[in-house]
């Protein structure tokens, strides 16, 4: 797929989801957007929030251990080379839709329709199951998804008032930052192989 169409596709996919939970939403009886407000505070927990997903995924991409070198190589082989022909706006706004409707759909209408179901701790859980699984390019990618998932659920409800804002900031800039490492991981290959192609 050359990068135009990539991006084309993966925004249209991600953006799509809003869509999903909204008819889910409809379908379950729960408003998706019910809990999503601009917030000063939520905003600053969705900036703050970033920092040690990021930190982490920093530590575990230059140094893998228990199986993160082949979540790096999924993620080189997978979308990397993709994600290297794009420029850092389009990554932005496909992290940016990644981070609207991917929390769109899980945290704001899965969690809490499986919060009604069976209260708040099922449903943080069962929603992440999910997210794990929806992302199970490997084993261990689906189960750190779903650690993510619940973390990024937890900041949901972090300050006194449950607000959609501070998870979508955090998956959607946590992604745009991923996305820049994978891209320039790809790119320093490119470059050393031409490097030993002229030599």
């Amino acid at each position: 797929m050359n990068p135009d169409n990539f991006f084309k596709t993966a925004f249209f996919f991600e953006a799509n989801l809003a869509i999903v939970a909204l008819v889910l939403g409809w379908i379950v009886d729960v408003v998706p957007y019910q809990d999503l407000a601009i917030d000063n505070t939520a905003f600053s927990i969705g900036l703050l929030g970033t920092i040690p997903l990021f930190l982490l995924f920093s530590l575990l991409y230059s140094h893998p251990v228990f199986g993160f070198d082949k979540i790096k190589q999924t993620l080189i082989d997978t979308i990397g080379q993709q994600l290297a022909e794009l420029r850092w706006p389009q990554l932005f706004a496909l992290a940016a839709a990644a981070g609207f409707g991917e929390e769109l759909l899980f945290r704001g209408t899965l969690q809490p329709w499986l919060e009604n179901i069976g209260g708040y701790q099922f449903g943080l859980l069962a929603s992440n199951v999910i997210f794990g699984l929806v992302h199970a390019i490997s084993r261990m990618y689906a189960i750190v998804t779903g650690v993510v998932g619940i973390y990024l659920g937890y900041l949901m409800d972090i300050s006194e008032q449950r607000n959609l804002l501070a998870p979508m900031i955090t998956h959607g800039l946590y992604d745009f930052l991923a996305f820049i490492v994978v891209a320039d991981t790809v790119r320093k290959k490119r470059v050393e192989q031409d490097d030993d192609l002229n030599r």
